[in-house]
């Protein structure tokens, strides 16, 4: 039996233990206020940035120096002493591109930081986007696909929505629910158009000023969920767990220019299903980017999956219609903006 005199001591003790704890909580709080970004809002350029998953589970900001380097930039803040976004999320909404390039270009002279200088062959990739405020998706904006599918033309851009529980990270495996559930899987490669400043009410002429940047994405889709409810369920049949792989990496808009005439292409275990170019598209960014902020006001970190080309399962005939499986791979590539694979289980 515990006595009072125990008792009051391990209750302190506890209790000690307790305000420490809480101290260094307010201090690692107040350390994190003080490095708050609070300069002119800036969106990056002249960077392609990727996400590495670290050994305790956090994903942070990568940037590709080289054909096979890789800068890890929590890695090389702490090295360096200098303070740098440490997520696309912080990169895109606090606006501090400016310390990413500071940090990006001391480092290229530096010796402190060879810590922090890492292989991309040998990094485990995250997700580059883990809580945006809206994602946004847009149906049929190919005409060849709209043909396929035997579906009419549409006069405004098709939305629809994926939520974040659907993003997933370049080499992820995508679990497949079970069969009855869901079993008509198909393939859908996208560019995706990350924005880098509040749009409300744009003119197209101006849009493309709106955007930080361009992944390689996938809209992975369950057709039957889709399609073959009672009603047509397009959210329902695009935003299963990990249903959006992104990735390898994002491309600020300067280094990508002119979004409108991107080769895409779409593999599956190396057989080419796919193959387009984004100035098929219906809807062009520009005008997607117009007739969204119309709607509502489009956010930093804003995710816009702009639709998928022709040679998609759906579009075949019936006879042909062999639905992706476990075991699968499919390969993503959009020029200049990289290769993006995942598996399926």
């Amino acid at each position: 039996m515990t006595t009072r005199r125990e008792f009051l001591r391990t209750g302190a003790v506890a209790a000690g233990a307790t305000a420490a704890a809480s101290a260094a909580s307010a201090a690692s709080e107040q350390t994190s206020m003080a490095h708050k970004y609070h300069g002119p809002h800036e969106m990056p350029t002249g960077v392609t940035l990727l996400a590495l998953r670290n050994a305790d589970g956090s994903e942070t900001l990568g940037a590709k120096l080289g054909e096979d380097s890789v800068l890890d930039v929590r890695q090389a803040s702490r090295l360096l002493g200098m303070h740098a976004p440490l997520t696309m999320e912080e990169l895109l909404r606090e606006g501090n591109a400016r310390g990413l390039n500071e940090l990006i270009a001391a480092a290229r002279t530096s010796q402190r930081d060879a810590p922090a200088l890492v292989q991309e062959s040998a990094v485990t990739f995250g997700r580059l986007f883990t809580n945006p405020g809206k994602i946004v998706c847009i149906g049929l904006n190919y005409r060849a696909h709209a043909a396929e599918t035997h579906l009419t033309l549409p006069s405004v851009p098709i939305l629809f929505n994926k939520y974040n529980n659907a993003l997933a990270a370049h080499n992820c495996t995508i679990t497949l629910p079970p069969r009855e559930v869901s079993y008509k899987f198909d393939y859908e490669t996208e560019l995706l158009i990350v924005m880098g400043r509040s749009a409300r009410n744009v003119p197209e002429s101006q849009a493309l000023d709106y955007v930080a940047g361009y992944c390689t994405a996938h809209d992975f889709s369950a057709r039957d969920l889709q399609l073959e409810t009672p009603s047509v369920q397009w959210m329902i049949g695009k935003t299963l767990d990990n249903f959006g792989p992104i990735g390898p990496y994002f491309v600020s808009a300067d280094r990508v220019g002119d979004p409108n005439n991107l080769d895409l292409e779409t593999y599956v275990n190396g057989e080419r299903r796919q193959s387009s170019n984004t100035r098929n598209m219906i809807f062009n960014p520009q005008k997607l980017i117009a007739y969204i902020s119309r709607m509502w006001t489009l956010e930093p970190g804003d995710l816009i999956w702009s639709g998928t080309p022709e040679g998609v399962i759906l579009g075949m005939p019936k006879d042909r219609q062999v639905w992706l499986k476990a075991g699968d791979e499919i390969v993503s590539t959009i020029e200049k903006l990289g290769t993006l694979r995942f598996r399926l289980a």
